[in-house]
This record gives C-alpha cells, sequence and structure tokens, in this order.
C-alpha cells in the first residue's frame, strides 16, 4: 500500500498532515497550516471541518460543497504574521481546480487560542 501526500500539498500523509486537524486530534499551529487544512478539507468534502474553522462571526450558517468540483493544487504564495506568536495573520494563495484556479487573500485570527478563517478577498 502506498502512502499520498496530503491534498494541501505537503510531504506528510494525510492523516499525519491535515487529518489530525480534521479528526480534531491536534489544532492548526499557525494561520498557514490552518489553510492548508481547509483546502484539504474542500478537497475531502468535509463541510462540517470548515465551518468548524470559521470566525463565528463570519462564518455562515450552512456550507454546501459542489461535488462535481475537483481540486487539483495548492500554492501558498505570501504569508503575512500568523506564527504561534501572531493573533492575526494573512495567507495569500491559489488553489487551482479543473478548469480553472482561485485566488486568494485569506485573513485568519485566533478565537480562544486557536486559529479560524475570518474572510478572503479575491485577487486577480
Amino acid at each position: 500500500m502506498t502512502t499520498r501526500s496530503c491534498p494541501c500539498g505537503l510531504p506528510d500523509s494525510y492523516q499525519a498532515c491535515c487529518g489530525r486537524y480534521h479528526s480534531g486530534a491536534s489544532a492548526a499551529p499557525t494561520a498557514e497550516a490552518l489553510m492548508r487544512s481547509r483546502y484539504s478539507a474542500f478537497v475531502k468534502g468535509d463541510a462540517g471541518y470548515l465551518l468548524r474553522t470559521w470566525h463565528p462571526r463570519t462564518r455562515p450558517g450552512t456550507l454546501e460543497l459542489d461535488a462535481g468540483t475537483r481540486w487539483t493544487g495548492l500554492e501558498i504564495l505570501e504569508t503575512g504574521e500568523g506564527s504561534a506568536f501572531h493573533t492575526s495573520g494573512t495567507v495569500t494563495f491559489r488553489a487551482s481546480y479543473r478548469g480553472g484556479s482561485l485566488h486568494e487573500r485569506s485573513r485568519f485570527e485566533r478565537v480562544d487560542g486557536a486559529w479560524v478563517y475570518v474572510d478572503g478577498e479575491f485577487l486577480r
């Protein structure tokens, strides 16, 4: 049995990487790690994780994921703050899917010590 790398693009297996955040075994230690885990949640269709890691102030009541979207890769372009020593941060990324890509600068904050997604600005 071959171990595939995590959908987020890091070389570890899904279980050793984003899977541990999705299962609740641990929390993402940085804004970038949360961004990567949220991308993996889109790949896996895990709307529950996406809602749990969304800031209560901006979180939608429900989230309908398009099962037809085939995510093909994540490229982190820039990070701003978002380390264990910060309370907020940004991650600029390009998420590719079959037929196109999404380019966004996402904002993250800590709520009760845990990183959460606040919102994002679409870029060209």
